[in-house]
C-alpha cells in the first residue's frame, strides 16, 4: 500500500495540485462550491485492501466514495485587497492525502486548504497567501473533475507532494510571465518535523494563448529531526492547444534525496492527449514512464509504466461521467493478487461520477 511504502524512507505522501496562478480580477462576493466524487473499479489483481500505486480510486469491485468537498473563498482585488480560501475534504481521499502528516492526523485530515490572502499594492499586484495550500507541482490536481483522466497518474501518486503549510508570493510580471515563490514547512506537513524550511519557486510562461510552460523547483530538509539532507524536486509542465478540439500536455519530474547516507533519486514522464469530439464526449489517453532505481518511493527498485484510456461524458457543466481502462506494468513482480501470486502488471476498468456546484454569495 502506498502509505506504507512511503513511510519506509520518511518520504511524506506525495501528490499534485493546482498550480499557482497570477492574481486575477474577480467579481465581488464570496465564492462557494462543492463536489461529490464516486467510482467503481474492477482490478485484475482483486486486492483486498487498496490497489497498489493508485490514489483515491483504490477499492476493488465496489461502489465507493472517493471524496466530498465544500469550499468558500474570496479572491483579493485592488478594490478589496483581503481574501481567503477554505476547503474541506471528506472521505477516503482525505485520509490518503494526510496519511503522512507528522502532526495530529485527525485535526488536519479534512482540511485541504485554509489560507488568508492579501493583494499588496506593489507594481501589478503582489498576492501573499499564508496558511495551508495545495502544492504547485504536477500536471494533475486532487479533484478528478479538473484532470483529463479519472485515475491519478504515477507522478501524482509517487513523485510530488500534496500540500504545504507556509507563505506563498505570486506576482504577474506581464500578461505572459508570472512568478511564484514560497517558504513552507516541507512536504505534506502542517506540523514541522525538523527545524529547517523548504523553499520553492515557479515560473509560468504563456507566449501565446495556446501554449503554457510551467517550471517548478523545490528544495529543503524533509526527514524528521534532520536538517542536513535536502530533498530536491524539479517539475516541468507543458500544455498546448493544437486546435479547438485537440490538446496535448507533458509532465516531467525529477527528485533527489539522501537515505541512510546515500543519494537516491526518482524520475518520471507523462504524456497526455485530449480530443473533445463533441460538447458531450471527450477522449483522453495517457502514457507514463516512472523510474525508481533505489525503491525510494515504491518500495522496490523498478521501472513502472502506465497506459490509460478515458472516455468522458459531460451531461452538464456540473455533471461528469468517465469510463476508463488502465494498465500498470512493472519490470519486477511488484503486484500481488488475492491468492498471493506475484504479478508484473495490474489491469483495471471502471468509471467515476462527479457532481460539482459553485457560485457567489454577495
Amino acid at each position: 500500500m502506498r502509505r506504507i511504502v512511503l513511510s519506509m524512507l520518511a518520504l511524506a505522501a506525495m501528490a499534485a495540485p493546482a498550480r499557482a496562478q497570477a492574481p486575477a480580477p474577480a467579481a465581488p462576493g464570496v465564492d462557494v462550491g462543492g463536489l461529490v466524487d464516486v467510482y467503481y473499479d474492477f482490478y485484475s489483481t482483486k486486492p483486498v485492501d487498496d490497489a497498489l500505486y493508485r490514489n483515491f480510486d483504490t477499492k476493488h469491485n465496489q461502489f465507493a466514495l472517493s471524496m466530498a468537498e465544500v469550499w468558500l473563498g474570496k479572491t483579493p482585488t485592488a478594490d478589496s485587497r483581503a481574501g481567503f480560501r477554505f476547503k474541506l475534504n471528506f472521505g477516503p481521499a482525505a485520509r490518503l492525502i494526510h496519511g503522512a502528516e507528522p502532526g495530529d492526523h485527525e485535526v488536519f485530515q479534512n482540511i485541504q486548504e485554509a489560507y488568508a490572502s492579501y493583494l499588496a499594492p506593489a507594481g501589478k499586484g503582489l498576492q501573499i497567501d499564508a496558511g495551508i495550500f495545495v502544492t504547485q507541482h504536477g500536471a494533475e490536481v486532487i479533484e478528478a473533475k479538473d484532470n483529463w483522466n479519472y485515475s491519478r497518474s504515477l507522478l501524482f501518486a509517487l513523485a510530488i507532494p500534496y500540500y504545504h503549510a507556509g507563505v506563498r508570493f505570486t506576482y504577474p510580471v506581464s500578461d505572459k510571465v508570472t512568478l511564484m515563490g514560497d517558504v513552507v514547512n516541507g512536504w505534506n506537513n502542517v506540523v514541522e518535523n525538523n527545524t529547517g524550511k523548504t523553499i520553492g519557486g515557479q515560473i509560468t510562461y504563456k507566449p501565446t494563448a495556446k501554449l503554457s510552460l510551467v517550471q517548478n523547483y523545490m528544495a529543503g530538509p524533509e526527514q524528521a529531526d534532520n536538517n542536513d539532507d535536502w530533498r530536491q524536486l524539479t517539475d516541468t509542465i507543458a500544455t498546448y492547444a493544437a486546435t479547438d478540439k485537440v490538446s496535448v500536455m507533458a509532465n516531467y519530474d525529477y527528485g533527489h534525496d539522501t537515505s541512510a547516507g546515500e543519494g537516491v533519486h526518482w524520475q518520471g514522464i507523462a504524456g497526455y492527449l485530449k480530443y473533445q469530439a463533441t460538447k458531450v464526449v471527450a477522449i483522453s489517453p495517457r502514457f507514463e514512464y516512472y523510474d525508481d532505481p533505489s525503491g525510494v518511493t515504491t518500495g522496490i527498485a523498478q521501472k513502472l509504466k502506465d497506459a490509460t484510456f478515458t472516455v468522458e461524458l459531460k451531461g452538464s457543466d456540473s455533471f461528469l461521467w468517465r469510463i476508463e481502462y488502465r494498465g500498470d506494468f512493472s519490470d519486477k513482480p511488484a503486484y500481488t493478487n488475492r491468492d498471493g501470486d506475484a504479478k508484473k502488471n495490474q489491469q483495471s476498468i471502471g468509471f467515476g461520477v462527479m457532481y460539482s456546484f459553485g457560485g457567489k454569495v454577495q
